[in-house]
């Protein structure tokens, strides 16, 4: 199955040891090699970058590993495709607007039997299952809130929809709004929070490490969520079957 990453931060933080360590799953230590993905939020705008070319291959993916994007909000996705072609169309994560605002959305999963009801304002471009649930979300929380809901509001709305999804099969999600980050888990998903005092972390994918103390303030705080660990020498937790989690700043809500 396809591979997650998010971080969500309290100020601007640039993914790239994490994603470095992450797209050698598309390909070098992974089969996931149908696609990948990564979009960055910065303020109410969206940087959104998709390939259907392998992560380890891919140009664009060469381009963040080197530019040092920073963002408080980043969902990452790498594709093993169960369903839909590979194409550019079927990569995540999709984006979609609701409430004047950017959501993106990510899935690790195979739905079976999975076809809601999409009205006009929320329907796929692609043939994939995950799209089809991200628009499906969309389309209810949008019937589910008259106005722009708070974060609190959104999680028990969502963890609604999450249940009755989950019941078509694996259903692992990243989804943000700039705002927070939402993360469901069926089976594998594991985050960290990375605060003071920091410390040097090793990538399991690659020969690589930083040490963090020297790239962040006492004041920083960032989380981490992923299909599995990124790192040989943190302590990663794993969520439960089932768990949605919300993210904001840097920590679990």
């Amino acid at each position: 199955m396809c591979q997650l990453l998010g971080m969500n931060c309290n100020t601007p933080t640039d993914v790239t040891f994490s994603f470095t360590g992450f797209a050698q799953r598309g390909g070098n230590t992974g089969d996931h090699a149908d696609g990948w993905g990564i979009a960055f939020f910065e303020g109410a705008g969206l940087r959104h970058f998709v390939d259907h070319q392998r992560a380890v291959d891919s140009p664009v993916a060469e381009l963040i590993r080197r530019y040092p994007i920073k963002s408080r909000h980043v969902i990452a996705h790498i594709r093993k495709a169960t369903q839909g072609a590979v194409a550019l169309e079927n990569c995540h994560p999709f984006v979609r607007e609701l409430w004047g605002r950017y959501w993106v959305f990510a899935h690790n999963g195979d739905l079976k039997e999975f076809w809601p009801r999409l009205h006009a304002n929320f329907r796929p471009v692609g043939n994939t299952d995950s799209e089809r649930a991200f628009c499906w979300i969309m389309q209810e929380l949008a019937k589910s809130h008259a106005g722009v809901p708070t974060v609190e509001e959104l999680t028990i709305t969502l963890r609604e929809l999450s249940a009755q999804i989950a019941k078509h099969g694996t259903f692992n999600f990243l989804l943000s709004n700039g705002h927070a980050l939402w993360a469901h888990a069926s089976t594998n998903l594991f985050y960290i929070e990375r605060r003071h005092p920091f410390t040097k972390a090793q990538l399991s994918d690659e020969d690589l490490s930083v040490d963090f103390s020297s790239h962040t303030t006492v004041n920083d705080r960032v989380a981490v969520v992923v299909t599995a660990p990124l790192t040989t020498n943190e302590v990663w937790t794993a969520f439960a079957p089932g768990e949605l989690k919300v993210f904001v700043d840097g920590a679990v809500v």
